[in-house]
């Protein structure tokens, strides 16, 4: 496919009598995902010199390309409705929020006893 990016920066220049002659086949050009601008202008140059069976040629072309993209995005919007919500990118900030906070509970509950056996421990000492 081509750049997206290297779609924009030129406007295309289409010359009135291609514009009348030609609506459908430049709605194609012009919508086309796998051509850039500099393509574009190349085939809206030369449509005026084009034979009728290159001009077919070319439209069958690029409906084909349009139809088989639509058929992909038809796909792709199907397979997700199955699947139903995205993949499930890891715990929600709420669920983090609840594991830090019992963490830091538990945490201070292995300090309170580490401090209570330490005093236990010193007491038995003392008492020696």
């Amino acid at each position: 496919m081509a750049d997206p990016a290297a779609q924009t920066p030129s406007p295309l220049v289409i010359p009135d009598d291609v514009a009348q002659n030609f609506p459908e086949l430049l709605a194609l050009i012009r919508g086309s995902e796998s051509m850039n601008n500099e393509e574009r202008q190349y085939w809206i140059t030369i449509l005026p010199v084009m034979t009728p069976d290159q001009i077919q040629n070319l439209q069958s072309i690029l409906l084909n390309e349009r139809d088989q993209l639509k058929a992909i995005d038809t796909k792709y919007a199907q397979e997700i409705e199955k699947i139903g919500e995205p993949a499930d990118t890891g715990p929600s900030e709420e669920e983090q929020k609840k594991r830090r906070d019992a963490r830091r509970e538990q945490e201070e509950k292995n300090r309170q006893q580490e401090e209570e056996n330490a005093d236990k421990l010193l007491d038995q000492i003392e008492g020696v």
